[in-house]
């Protein structure tokens, strides 16, 4: 017997003969995939195939962890990763790149300062790296924590260098001159966030050992500590400072946030909403509102005045990073399924999702001029998007 599979005219017919015949399979109803099943695995493949970026950075050979985009040159981005290596790049110019060399562990933490002028590279090897841009060499090797640095940052008008350890101390350097100026130590753990106040006056430092610090730069001296009841019950992961230094907001691995008095240093209002650990925080620089992501799949945008949340926006997996988009109403998030977000904070809506990355976005930074976000991921690679329509 002799079945037609196709019959066309120009290639008469096919036939399969009995002893063509390998196997027969019984196939049971119940184990065929359903149609809808079948179209949505389509349309997931074809959306992982998709890729929304306008420059991807592979000059990375592990894990991105770290993104900073220039203050003053649109073009210019700061990545580091687990290569041990830091790179200088600039979005539109693929065949322009500048290796920051000599870490000998991975790359924590890229910063610039305020006027552009240096970039800081901390590595897991306890050192920090300050460049110089406008002549591509390296200005000056900042040493004194005996482990890994977890961040670093610049004083908002001198180059003045902050930088948290794992050793559960914080430096402060003077970059022009590559001299120590202080130690701060208290921390009983990792400090894993900190910064100056935007009036350069007051240092906050956030630590494994749920405590917010708060140090005078000058003197070292440790001016308040804030823990215990009323505060976080497990470690800091997060801090931002509002524009006129007067609170610090801070993220727990408790799912809490807390808004602290820089100055009295008593917890204002709490934030409790998320169910698991706040990954990252941001404020408003156009209305009292705070932005904060969790490992609870939500980015939840916060009215300080009231200490309620304004909105939820619900991600398919963990919230990584964020970043107001200048002083708009909308914020970007990264997320653990590699997808970067744009959300409007009016309406929670997500108004954009950009493709690209194949693994979880560990930080995300927006260019000076608005036009472009700069994501980088485990999956190896820094990719750019365009974000000119949400200024």
């Amino acid at each position: 017997m002799s079945t037609p599979l196709n019959e066309g005219e120009d290639h008469g017919d096919v036939f399969l003969d009995e002893d063509d015949i390998v196997e027969e399979i019984n196939v049971d109803e119940e184990d065929l995939p359903d149609a809808d099943d079948d179209a949505d695995s389509d349309t997931e493949a074809d959306v992982d195939e998709a890729d929304d970026s306008v420059h991807i950075f592979t000059g990375h050979t592990g894990e991105v962890y770290t993104v900073a985009c220039s203050p003053t040159d649109p073009t210019l981005v700061a990545t580091g990763a687990g290569d041990d290596k830091g790179f200088l790049w600039k979005i539109g110019q693929g065949d322009w790149a500048f290796e920051l060399q000599g870490h000998k562990d991975s790359v924590s933490s890229v910063s610039f300062s305020s006027d552009g002028q240096l970039a800081a590279s901390g590595s897991f090897d306890g050192v920090i790296q300050v460049w110089d841009i406008l002549s591509g060499t390296l200005k000056c090797t900042l040493e004194g924590p005996g482990t890994g640095i977890e961040w670093v940052r610049w004083h908002p008008r001198g180059h003045l260098v902050l930088g948290g350890s794992d050793d559960s101390t914080v430096w402060m350097w003077n970059a022009d001159k590559a001299v120590y100026l202080n130690t701060f130590s208290g921390h009983a753990s990792t400090v894993t966030c900190g910064d100056f106040t935007p009036d350069g006056k007051t240092i906050c430092t956030g630590s494994d050992d749920a405590s917010l610090r708060i140090w005078n730069p000058k003197t070292g001296e440790n001016i308040h500590v804030v823990r215990g009841h009323f505060y976080h019950t497990e470690g800091l992961t997060c801090m931002a400072i509002t524009a006129d230094s007067s609170l610090v907001l801070t993220g727990s691995k408790d799912g809490s946030a807390h808004v602290v008095n820089i100055i009295t240093g008593k917890v204002v209002t709490s934030l409790t909403s998320h169910t698991d650990s706040i990954e990252c925080i941001g404020l408003s620089s156009s209305s009292p509102w705070a932005a904060t992501g969790s490992m609870d799949k939500k980015l939840i945008i916060w009215d300080l005045q009231h200490s309620i949340p304004r909105c939820t926006c619900e991600h398919e997996e963990g919230v990584t990073c964020l970043s107001w988009v200048g002083g708009s109403r909308f914020v970007a998030t990264g997320c653990v399924d590699g997808r970067v977000r744009i959300w409007d904070s009016l309406s929670g809506e997500c108004v954009k999702t950009l493709r690209g990355h194949s693994h979880a976005i560990q930080s995300l930074a927006i260019s000076a001029d608005g036009n472009h976000l700069v994501s980088v991921s485990l999956d190896g690679t820094a990719r750019v998007f365009e974000i000119d329509e949400f200024h």
